[in-house]
């Protein structure tokens, strides 16, 4: 057997990974200096004999290819040998030689031990023409850290060998979607941008043929770039990429270990039923869609991704969702598994359609099991009895959670579809009073607060004096009567109704008292122009459509109003059956105290009950509990990639701009509040920026004073978002800190670019 020179037929296979990936490079067009193949068995007389004149005429790299390189289990990288800048056919020999002998070295030998049974290692050699070089580097088809889909380009000038044995920094590249998301700075920038696209447009293209991610080397002469080597990316699919802008919407803050228990199986179960309607039966479970850190929830996006490929979206779409924005969009590319699928698309999108006349129904229905579940002391059960409510409750409410899901989302789109035909008319829909919703809808608390706060605004001063210095005990017979209706309608509404740890309104009256006093200030907000009017001109066909958008838009946020209203009574249910069992746990000194169950997940409270616990439990809440107040104020990213992840604490916030995402347009310079439950809101006066940690139905009343809000969670579709939106004030979410800016602070929202400038804190209360 002789060496063999390396051409786009030559047959390869058997001469390690770096000689096989050599190859295929060659045969798919790719520019591959001049390389010849040592098999193992050959002769060093052999190499030699090749000739004299054919290797002294360049330089030349001799490096391995050994059998068990480069492949997708295993790479092997930096174990073998590899000798650059070889000159002469002695010198060749004797390089190769050294190659073959690297095989055999002690470091070798512990890495192959450290990998268990491996297979005998056949060690080819590979001899390259060296290019000389005006920059080199490496490019992956995939971000090796996150498995993102986007193309890192690393370049340095010279030899790339710098990049491993000298510690160079080199210039980085990273495109996404056809956009450069990163540039390195001009100092570290090795080559020209038109070169490093022309990388980037190769690496795509040898991953799409390969059929993996690749990793691949380059060298760049200043007219050609060549590759000089291809290897499979490892360990890809080992990374798991979790992201909290979805899941901070509709499980929002920090949430203790008994509530996450329950909300994980009943609001991931909905969303698994309405994934289902669309796409047939599948392998989700609803512990697979979420994951906790730092106590906050995160939505696993591989799992989004496998809905993905199935709607014959590509799976890169869900990078949208990472908030990884681009110029280019992914294009939507139906495979054979969503051509199956259509017609139960077609079929769920219908059904979907007609969702509006349901609604009442459906939440009769709800509102009646809700009812209807107990109405004996809870303290006069079993344990198996109040097991076995909490499991039913679970069930009934995992109904009513879709219905939490679906309705806002169709109230969204109508409104969405009803700004658009605006736009599309001539109409600026940011100038008009919409109205969405009946102003006197039953389930809007800020009306009837409005109503509440109406009796007080026509106090005495000096009775109101009263009330304010002493309370509900103060208050005249007429006005508690008011209060108590109030309570009765919406006492089940509380600072978070997905977290049935926080006391509801009926057991806070003194607050609510306060909030009805807060609003009886308010005198009034402004006005855009009247409907009727802002359509008038838009001709009678598009006049008579977009008045049917409006209606249906309007009564499906009515319905979105009555529905989370309804979700919100039935989960604050969870809160006495809950308290219950912290109860008998504590009379049975499993627990120092009822409160600290909610620091137990239900199955261990459930095994506790049933005397299948360890008497450690306790000591396993109070742990939980001072982790969570430790980890209050971390600094937890938008995204996490991998398992491992530990919460870093946060530092002082000193930075005078903040960023987030502009949700509700418009701009606006106020006095910053910093609210984190309707306790605060005596201190909001109108005109007010509001920073909240996040928002939910309950916060509504302050929104109507506030001048813009900015909050630490939340996407387009939170809470925060749609209010605002409705209010027609600024508002920014994903804000960083936003509740440990001083209060009293002045501060400008820039609702359409999504940052927060502190003015000045001259003013702050502390």
């Amino acid at each position: 057997m002789r060496i063999i020179a390396l051409d786009k037929s030559t047959s390869s296979a058997r001469w390690g990974g770096k000689a096989g990936h050599l190859q295929w490079l060659l045969a798919n067009g790719f520019d591959v200096p001049n390389t010849w193949v040592v098999p193992p068995g050959v002769s060093l007389e052999d190499v030699d004999e090749l000739g004299v004149a054919d290797f002294d005429s360049s330089r030349w790299a001799v490096r391995s290819s050994a059998s068990v390189e480069d492949g997708l289990e295993t790479s092997y990288a930096g174990q073998f040998l590899t000798v650059l800048d070889v000159e002469g056919a002695h010198a060749i020999v004797d390089a190769v030689e050294r190659v073959r002998e690297s095989g055999e070295a002690s470091r070798v030998a512990t890495y192959r031990s450290g990998r268990g049974d491996e297979p005998p290692i056949e060690m080819s050699v590979i001899i390259q023409r060296m290019v000389t070089p005006r920059a080199s580097g490496v490019a992956f088809s995939r971000n090796p850290m996150t498995g993102l889909n986007e193309v890192v380009v690393e370049a340095l000038e010279g030899r790339g060998d710098a990049l491993v044995e000298s510690g160079v920094t080199p210039g980085r590249w990273i495109e996404r979607w056809g956009d450069w998301s990163s540039k390195p700075p001009e100092t570290l920038a090795a080559i020209p941008d038109h070169v490093a696209k022309s990388i980037v447009e190769d690496t795509r293209r040898a991953a799409e043929r390969f059929g993996e991610p690749v990793d691949m080397e380059w060298v760049w002469d200043g007219a050609r770039v060549w590759w000089v080597q291809l290897r499979p990316i490892t360990g890809l699919q080992d990374v798991a990429i979790y992201s909290n802008r979805i899941s901070r919407e509709v499980m929002p803050g920090m949430i203790k270990p008994l509530v996450w228990s329950i909300n994980v199986p009943v609001v991931n179960r909905a969303w698994i039923r309405l994934f289902t309607e669309f796409i047939g039966t599948n392998d989700l479970k609803p512990e697979g869609l979420a994951k906790a850190f730092g106590y906050r929830s995160y939505f696993n996006m591989a799992a989004i991704g496998d809905i993905f490929e199935i709607l014959g979206m590509p799976r890169d779409a869900l990078e949208m969702l990472l908030g990884l924005e681009s110029k280019a969009r992914p294009r939507f590319r139906p495979t054979p598994k969503t051509m199956r699928r259509l017609p139960r698309m077609i079929a769920a999108a219908t059904r979907m359609a007609r969702h509006g006349g349901r609604v009442e129904a459906a939440l009769d229905r709800l509102l009646e099991q809700f009812h209807g579940l107990w109405r004996d002391d809870l303290k006069s059960i079993g344990d198996e009895t109040l097991l076995s409510r909490i499991d039913q409750l679970a069930e009934i409410t995992t109904n009513a959670a879709y219905l939490n899901i679906v309705t806002p989302i169709l109230a969204n789109l109508y409104a969405s579809l009803l700004r658009t035909g605006m736009k599309r008319a001539g109409v600026n829909p940011d100038d008009v009073d919409l109205d969405l919703g009946s102003p006197e809808n039953a389930h809007n608390p800020t009306t009837a607060l409005n109503r509440l706060a109406d009796n007080l605004r026509d106090l005495d001063p000096a009775d109101r004096a009263s009330i304010e210095q002493e309370g509900l005990e103060a208050l005249p017979s007429d006005l508690r009567n008011a209060l108590n209706e109030f309570l009765d309608r919406f006492g089940h509404l509380s600072d978070s109704g997905n977290d049935f740890s926080v006391p509801a309104w009926h057991e806070r009256p003194e607050a609510v008292l306060r909030l009805a006093l807060d609003h009886s200030t308010i005198t009034g907000t402004g006005h855009g122009i009247p409907w009727y009017r802002a359509v008038a001109d838009t001709g009678p066909i598009r006049r008579r459509m977009l008045s049917s958008l409006r209606r249906r838009a309007g009564k499906l946020v009515d319905h979105r109003e009555a529905v989370s209203s309804m979700y919100t009574y039935g989960y604050g249910l969870f809160r006495p059956l809950m308290f219950e069992l912290g109860r008998r746990l504590t009379d049975r000194d499993l627990l120092p105290h009822p409160d600290e169950v909610m620091y137990l997940s239900i199955e261990e409270a459930r095994d506790a009950l049933l005397g299948e616990a360890s008497p450690v439990i306790a000591n396993m809440a109070r742990k939980r509990r001072v982790e969570m107040v430790d980890l209050e104020d971390a600094d937890m990213p938008e995204v996490i990639f991998g398992d491992d992840f530990v919460p870093a604490r946060a530092v002082a916030e000193s930075a005078s701009i903040l960023h987030g995402l502009a949700t509700s347009r418009g701009r606006y310079r106020g006095t910053l509040r910093v609210v984190r439950g309707i306790d605060d809101s005596a201190r909001v006066k109108a005109g007010d920026v509001i920073a909240v940690p996040f928002s939910d139905v309950g916060w509504t009343p302050l929104f109507a004073r506030a001048g813009a809000v900015i909050a630490e969670a939340g996407g387009m579709l939170s809470h925060s978002s749609i209010v605002a939106r409705e209010y027609r004030i600024p508002c920014v979410v994903s804000v960083a800190g936003a509740t440990r800016l001083p209060d009293g602070a002045t501060v400008v929202v820039d609702g359409y670019t999504g940052v927060v400038v502190v003015e000045d804190s001259e003013n702050r209360s502390d």
